[in-house]
């Protein structure tokens, strides 16, 4: 069994609801995953835009989910640390938390989730940024799993 991740309203190679977006609620959605290995410790997750104009453009940043959590559930608030201990880094936005799809009008770009099953909790204050993270990361990770979905600005928003 390989380390896979889903979710109810965000599925591979689909346009993610517009919900989860600036041109809706902006809320983080639910995922969920299964099959992280035995030593799993604690999981991170990295939500990032290989198609955005000034370059990958990071979403989200979480970590230090606990080993037993296999699922979050949606619109997770974007406290630095949350109640099960799981902390939040800095997106591009320069905001703790989600920070949803919002590319300029034209093609749809890529969202990928890349969720990390690691051998430790990692530690690390909350607010980092995703290069702090995957520095951290190194050495520590078992198992990785990665979900594209897309979204595209419909006309006539900004």
């Amino acid at each position: 069994m390989s380390l896979e991740i889903h979710g109810p309203t965000i599925q591979t190679n689909a346009p993610i609801p517009v919900e989860h977006t600036c041109d809706g609620a902006d809320r983080p959605p639910a995922l969920a995953w299964s099959g992280a290995p035995p030593r799993t410790r604690s999981f991170a997750l990295v939500v990032h835009d290989p198609d955005a104009p000034r370059g990958d453009w990071v979403h989200w940043v979480l970590f230090d989910v606990p080993a037993e959590t296999s699922m979050l559930p949606e619109g997770l608030p974007p406290t630095p640390v949350l109640r099960d201990g799981s902390r939040q880094g800095t997106n591009d936005f320069g905001h703790v938390g989600w920070g949803g799809p919002c590319p300029p009008r034209g093609a749809a770009h890529r969202y990928v989730f890349e969720l990390y099953a690691l051998d430790s909790m990692l530690g690390l204050p909350p607010g980092v940024s995703r290069d702090r993270l995957e520095t951290a990361m190194r050495g520590h990770v078992l198992a990785h799993a990665k979900l594209v979905a897309t979204y595209a600005r419909a006309a006539g928003r900004a």
